[in-house]
Formats: C-alpha cells, sequence, structure tokens
C-alpha cells in the first residue's frame, strides 16, 4: 500500500487498533476469560494478514507429535468455506469434507496428515467442544490451533506467532491502513516466534533483534521446495529441474512462490495471480491452460490452490490436459528448532515417547 493510501486509512486504523487493545486488556485484566479445554493446546497464529507461512508450521507441528505417538486435532476456521458452524473435517481415518466445505489450507493439512483429527469452527471452543462429543474417552492428546493468535477465547499451552521476515511487521500499521492485525504490543503474549521465510540469516538479524526485544525466543526457519507433483498421479513426484512454467496461483505472497520455484530449479517464464483464497473460474482456467499450451509451459500452482481447484472435476480436468503440477514445500527450521521441540514435548508430557 502506498504512504498516501495509508495516510487515508490511519484513522479506520487507529480506531481498530484502539477496540483491538481494549479487548486485550479486558482479558488481561481478567475481566473476559478464556476457555480451558481438556488437552493441551497450541496455536499457531500471526500478527499480520497475508501468507506468512503458517499453514507449513502447523503441518510441521502435527506431523511432529504424529511421529511421536500422539494424535493432534486441528482445528481451524476454514477460510474461505462455503460452510458455517462446527464441522467434522476427518476424523483421522476418513475425510468426510472437501476444500470448499472445508476452506483450501485445511482440506490440505487433512489429505497430508490423515492419521489426524480435524475441524472447522469459527468459534474455537465450539470446535474443541464438537472434539469432547465425538470422541468422548477417545480424545486427541492435543489440539493445535490454526491462525488462533486474536482468538482470545480459548486458552492455550503454548502460543506461537510465525512472522514472515520479507514483510514482518505489515507495514507498522494497523488494518486497513496496513496488515497489522493487531497493534504490535500484542506481540508480548506469544511464548515463541517463528520466523519464517527466512532467504538471508543477516538481512533477517534486524527482525530477530526487534522480536527478542519482546523477551520471548525466536526460531528461524526457511522454505524447502519438496517435490514438484503430478495430481494426477501418472508422473508422481519430480525435482523440477529444468521445467519452464506458467506460475499461477491464489495466494496472498505471490512473490514467496516464485521464489520457491526458483529455488526448485524451475524457471518460471509467464505467471498469473489471483486474491487469496480466490476461487478459480472455468474460464480462467481455461485462459491458463491455453496459455501454457501456446508458450510450451508446464501450468505450475502451489499445493494450496491445487486443493481448491481439485474439488472441481472440470476445472482440474482442464489443467491436468495441460500437464500441470504443484510445487510441495516445507520448513526448515535451520536455527532453534530443539527449542520448539522441547516446548511441543513440554506440554503433553507424560503421553509422549521420547
Amino acid at each position: 500500500m502506498s504512504e498516501p493510501a495509508a495516510a487515508l486509512l490511519a484513522p479506520a486504523g487507529a480506531l481498530y487498533g484502539l477496540v483491538m487493545s481494549a479487548r486485550n486488556a479486558l482479558y488481561g485484566l481478567g475481566l473476559l476469560k478464556a476457555w480451558k479445554a481438556p488437552v493441551p493446546v497450541v496455536s499457531v497464529g500471526n500478527i499480520t494478514t497475508g501468507g506468512t507461512g503458517k499453514t507449513p508450521m502447523v503441518d510441521w507441528i502435527v506431523r511432529f507429535y504424529l511421529e511421536r505417538g500422539i494424535r493432534p486435532a486441528i482445528v481451524s476456521r476454514g477460510y474461505g468455506r462455503r460452510t458455517k458452524g462446527a464441522m467434522l473435517v476427518s476424523d483421522g481415518s476418513k475425510l468426510l469434507l472437501g476444500s470448499r466445505d472445508a476452506g483450501d489450507e485445511v482440506a490440505m493439512l487433512a489429505a497430508r496428515n490423515p492419521a489426524a483429527v480435524v475441524v472447522v469452527a469459527e468459534k474455537r471452543r465450539e470446535g474443541v467442544e464438537l472434539l469432547m462429543r465425538e470422541f468422548a474417552g477417545r480424545m486427541p492428546g492435543v489440539v493445535v490451533l490454526d491462525d488462533a493468535f486474536q482468538h482470545r477465547a480459548i486458552a492455550r499451552d503454548l502460543d506461537i506467532v510465525v512472522v514472515n521476515a520479507g514483510d514482518p511487521f505489515g507495514g507498522g500499521h494497523v488494518l486497513p491502513a496496513g496488515h497489522l492485525r493487531e497493534p504490535m504490543r500484542g506481540l508480548g503474549r506469544a511464548d515463541l516466534f517463528i520466523l519464517a521465510k527466512v532467504a538471508d540469516r543477516k538481512r533477517a538479524e534486524a527482525v530477530v533483534e526487534t522480536l527478542r526485544g519482546y523477551g520471548k525466543p525466536v526460531v528461524l526457519s526457511k522454505v524447502r521446495p519438496s517435490g514438484l507433483v503430478d495430481p494426477g498421479g501418472i508422473g508422481g513426484i519430480g525435482d523440477g529441474s529444468g521445467c519452464r512454467a506458467f506460475a499461477f496461483a491464489g495466494i496472498g505472497a505471490p512473490q514467496g512462490f516464485l521464489q520457491s520455484l526458483g529455488d526448485a530449479g524451475i524457471e518460471v517464464v509467464g505467471s498469473r495471480f489471483f486474491r487469496d483464497h480466490q476461487s478459480f473460474t472455468r474460464e480462467a482456467a481455461g485462459s491458463i491452460a491455453e496459455e501454457s499450451r501456446r508458450l510450451g509451459l508446464v501450468p505450475v500452482t502451489t499445493e494450496k490452490d491445487w486443493f481448491r481447484i481439485g474439488d472441481d472435476r472440470e476445472l482440474a480436468g482442464m489443467l491436468l490436459q495441460a500437464g500441470c503440477r504443484y510445487l510441495a514445500i516445507e520448513p526448515d527450521l535451520f536455527e532453534g528448532r530443539e527449542l520448539l521441540e522441547k516446548r511441543l514435548i513440554d506440554i503433553v508430557r507424560p503421553a509422549v515417547t521420547p
């Protein structure tokens, strides 16, 4: 956003920030109380809008618990879904909802972690209460709240905030003047920060120092491409080297996607980007497929976008006929990983297996 536009919206941002600060103060004074769930709760959130790298971290944490014999449940708002209320997306053995009813990111998390229980609910407490009803006597060992830093109605045992190294503090302005969801002093509530999408350790140092100023530890992570996937199942997974691509996606930070494609050895010749979580029309899919064929390129999107596309057979068919692939990524926690693992283990003892 330009500085003149930010200045025009500054009064609205100041008002929004005041409302958020007042709400946080009520929780701090105990006048508003957070509900305590019957199992340990990890919250993974952020302080800005847009692509911070939060979803890959939720996926990493869920896998961390599964590998140690702890069955996790993901409770998410399910942004962009066409349904309302608390709903079971996966019972830990089968998928019950697709991306249109669960949201693209939630559908992706459920598909990547079939042994995890997944719930969508605007009000996270209602999501946990659904777990208590559906899994009475066999509750998951830990609940992972997706995108819940500002959702304070439910208490958490570990509050993780993911910060995008490329745009850490949303221009320093609160919505709608900037991308901050609340004033930066709210970061003091976090138990731990994950600085994600670090491209250069030295350039990230200023952000690290700012975060350490809140008296909490900082874990550093970068994006690692893990494969170019053929969603049709014919080509399997490749490394992407030498691929000439037409990149397309509906995400909050397309520059990060382009960087990941380059890191995977993929040459981006053409591209088209849409709003975050935007549904693809048949016209858009047909145009992308046609342009890719005309230029002799492979259409490549994000894993999250493919889960939104794959719910529509006609849409998916158009792109698969053009050879569409999606780039799978994973976080590489290259500094502070041991600290994060210890915090995750500590809140579920003694159930965890070392």
